[in-house]
């Protein structure tokens, strides 16, 4: 009668059988698709992206700055070549002549309060020394104050100053009852008073525009500021002129409402 060896060899059967790992199985039977998992970076791999961007980062900024750099440059021999070529000057201007025509304080009876009525006759000169360059005027808006106190105002129309050549700006400015409070009225009683005239600032705002042969610039603002001027209210029937002999006017460019 035959016998079964596994049945008369339990314990050698079972060390012959092979033996199942249950974590290859695992492993195995692992679907990506239904367990969505990926592991985080490591603390080394974050180190070095950050390190990757700062650089990145740097790169940038010293190309911006050499980029600036050459800009500059290239602006500034533009603007070598530019002054050499063309050796431009700022517009001059002075005064030639002013008369108070008429100058009036009229007070109310009722309420106390005093009006200005005034009447200027006012010549200025405005050079261009440049000769290769041209000056366009924008309509120009003209004040007359004594210390700080305004006597006078009014405009003058658009003109066009060639190379080497002085333009003559005669204009009529004024005041027609011009309401004043208790310090202009004082200030200007107080300066009627005085032998030398009273003091006088005119200043002048407008546009101005530079053409040099077929180049055209945009108009930029200009204030012109003259001072050192003597004035005297008419007595008689000819006024007197007043005194502008030690006037001097200054041209500063104005740029966003400030002033150079």
């Amino acid at each position: 009668m035959k016998t079964n060896w596994a049945t008369a060899n339990p314990a050698a059967a079972a060390a012959t059988r092979p033996t199942t790992n249950k974590t290859a199985t695992k492993t195995q039977l692992y679907n990506p698709m239904r367990h969505p998992y990926r592991p985080n970076p490591t603390a080394r791999n974050l180190s070095s992206r950050r390190f990757s961007c700062r650089r990145c980062f740097c790169r940038s900024c010293f190309g911006s700055i050499i980029l600036l750099i050459a800009i500059f440059f290239l602006v500034a021999i533009a603007a070598a070549a530019f002054y050499i070529l063309y050796h431009p000057h700022r517009p001059a201007f002075s005064v030639s002549s002013l008369k108070i025509t008429q100058f009036n304080l009229t007070t109310t009876t009722f309420d106390g309060t005093t009006h200005l009525t005034t009447q200027l006759n006012l010549t200025l000169s405005a050079k261009n020394s440049n000769t290769k360059v041209i000056f366009y005027y924008d309509p120009m808006s003209i004040t007359v104050s004594s210390n700080q106190v305004t006597i006078s105002s009014g405009s003058f129309k658009n003109f066009t100053n060639s190379p080497g050549t002085i333009f003559i700006i005669h204009t009529t400015t004024g005041l027609n009852y011009q309401l004043l409070d208790g310090d202009e009225l004082n200030s200007l009683k107080s300066d009627l008073k005085k032998r030398n005239g009273i003091p006088l600032q005119i200043v002048v705002d407008t546009m101005i525009g530079v053409k040099m042969e077929k180049l055209k610039t945009k108009k930029v603002g200009i204030r012109v500021k003259c001072d050192g001027i003597r004035g005297w209210v008419q007595k008689g029937k000819n006024p007197a002129l007043a005194n502008t002999s030690d006037a001097k006017c200054k041209v500063d460019l104005k740029i966003f409402k400030w002033t150079f």
